[in-house]
């Protein structure tokens, strides 16, 4: 194997690494909402897709492979070209009720704010 077909080999695997472990989450509750952020940097607005069905939300990322015009070599490629992870959310809705939330995209950066069902804290007696 010579050195540009191993540099080909790794760039492909971490970037298949970084498609896997992808993409960083915090999950905090605020007041009366879960707020999810999700770190997207990369991706355009319109090329990203939440979905939340019962407790899990669905997060889909597709974007194109920029072409690199220079003269030089191409180490890595490690940005990874598309996501898609399922997270479980610390709550469960009752049979009749909808998860409401509101995303925001803003430097990379999605925000998500869920609506917390006034059933999901549990008195401790």
């Amino acid at each position: 194997m010579t050195v540009w077909e191993l540099t080909e080999e790794l760039s492909r695997r971490s970037r298949g690494f970084f498609e896997f472990i992808m993409p960083a989450i915090d999950m905090v509750e605020e007041g009366n909402e879960l707020v999810v952020s999700i770190d997207l940097p990369g991706f355009a607005k319109d090329d990203i897709n939440l979905k939340i069905v019962e407790n899990i939300l669905t997060i889909n990322a597709k974007r194109k492979e920029e072409e690199i015009h220079n003269s030089g070599a191409t180490y890595y490629k490690q940005r990874p070209l598309q996501i898609k992870r399922k997270v479980v959310l610390p709550i469960l809705p009752k049979d009749d009720e909808t998860i409401v939330g509101t995303a925001k995209y803003e430097n990379g950066v999605i925000t998500l704010r869920i609506s917390l069902p006034s059933s999901s804290h549990i008195p401790i007696m």
